[in-house]
């Protein structure tokens, strides 16, 4: 009955914007047949990523050149988060009106347009609303990014979709560090944002030549869509799952180089090394989560690496000595299998033209908790003396999304 009512509010809105709703793609919708789009997608995605990570690698020179401390470079961090948040929020207003694909090339596009106006910038406070842009910028991508795919994809393949999509984030943790440092070799940090500008202009004008996909409107943000995303209990079940799948990669990766060298005693150098190459493996799980979400469906996937993710992220709070390198290498390597899955089960909430807001609403509130509170509830237990303590009652937070893996009921 719940199921019907939500699906009549959804057609009931639809005539009124002038929506159209992107066809059902059936057997025809292949992985092998739509993968140009799909890797098209991706590069952006990777672009749009990495325009915003590049910063923790260049942050030295930067902190050398704008001769700021510490503190002021971390608030660089969080300008880009503040505008990514604010944007996610109110992408489905953007894409409502003018469709998915003009979406996503214009974060491509306005992507580049920032990181060129900040290579150019000689004032702090310029390169601080450019950042706030970037994360503006950016922010519109994802919810358009994945309403695009699934709508062309058939639903049995869209674990191996969303598993080559999130190449991206996952290429990005490692292509910045080694991109940064050969441009440096010869030029400034200031030309790396540059080349990084021009990437992103130049993949958004290609899609909006030779792309496809996407034309058809997002579904903005109303009392009647709300209502019926809010009445789901599917969608708070995903907003605490994401929340803690944030969490095992976010939240933890920016706490461990501080626990290893603090609590651990391992030599600052030595730490940021381990915690760089562990996030390679990444690169190759992805594919292997979006494939066993094809097969055993992302209710299952997920609770199975909630399970060894939480366990993981346990030990690694209290084991040491040589013990603690495993855990770093393995811990990555799991909690890394979240989102294609997730991505896969958020998409499945709503009708196709709704389901950007789904991602839209999620995507915020998870990274709110399971990228800040979470790290500040660690950094706060190790102000008391019990930094292996916290990250182990963040393995168990994540252990506890196993089971609540298991409640999900889709509602479609």
């Amino acid at each position: 009955m719940q199921k019907r009512v939500i699906q009549e509010i959804m057609r009931s809105l639809q005539p009124q914007s002038g929506k159209t709703e992107p066809g059902n793609p059936g057997e025809n919708g292949s992985f092998v047949s739509q993968l140009g789009l799909i890797l098209f997608l991706t590069a952006i995605f990777f672009f749009n990523f990495l325009g915003r990570i590049v910063l923790a690698p260049l942050m030295p020179s930067i902190e050398n050149d704008l001769g700021i401390a510490h503190a002021q470079a971390g608030s660089l961090f969080l300008l880009v988060s503040l505008g990514y948040f604010i944007s996610l929020l109110c992408s489905g207003f953007l894409s409502s009106r003018i469709n998915h694909r003009m979406t996503i090339i214009a974060s491509a596009v306005s992507v580049g347009m920032v990181l060129l106006g900040i290579s150019f910038s000689s004032s702090l406070w310029t390169i601080r609303l450019g950042l706030f842009f970037l994360g503006m910028s950016a922010g519109i991508y994802l919810p358009s990014g994945i309403a695009t795919l699934t709508s062309l994809i058939s639903v049995r393949h869209w674990g191996k979709t969303i598993a080559t999509h999130e190449l991206a984030p996952n290429l990005s943790f490692v292509v910045a560090p080694l991109l940064s440092e050969a441009i440096m070799i010869w030029f400034s940090w200031r030309v790396v944002i540059f080349f990084l500008g021009c990437c992103s202009i130049l993949i958004g004008m290609a899609f909006a030549f030779l792309g496809r996909g996407g034309e058809f409107s997002g579904e903005a943000p109303n009392f009647g869509s709300l209502k019926a995303l809010f009445g789901e209990p599917a969608f708070w079940i995903m907003t605490l799952l994401f929340s803690f799948g944030i969490c095992g990669t976010l939240g933890i990766y920016t706490m461990l180089p501080l626990y290893l060298v603090t609590a651990q005693g391992i030599e600052r150098s030595w730490a940021n090394t381990l915690v760089a190459f562990s996030r390679i493996s990444g690169v190759f799980m992805a594919f292997i989560a979006g494939w066993a979400s094809d097969r055993m469906g992302p209710k299952l996937t997920m609770s199975g690496v909630f399970l060894i993710t939480g366990l993981l992220t346990i030990l690694l709070g209290t084991v040491s000595d040589a013990w603690i390198v495993v855990l770093v290498f393995l811990q990555p390597v799991m909690a890394a299998c979240f989102f294609p899955p997730g991505f896969a089960a958020l998409s499945s909430i709503g009708p196709p033209n709704a389901r950007n807001i789904a991602v839209s609403l999620t995507i915020p509130a998870a990274f709110v908790f399971g990228g800040g509170a979470i790290p500040i509830g660690i950094g706060m237990m190790a102000d008391a003396g019990h930094f292996a303590l916290g990250i182990a009652l963040a393995g168990g937070l994540i252990l506890t999304g196993s089971f609540l893996a298991l409640c999900l009921r889709s509602p479609r």
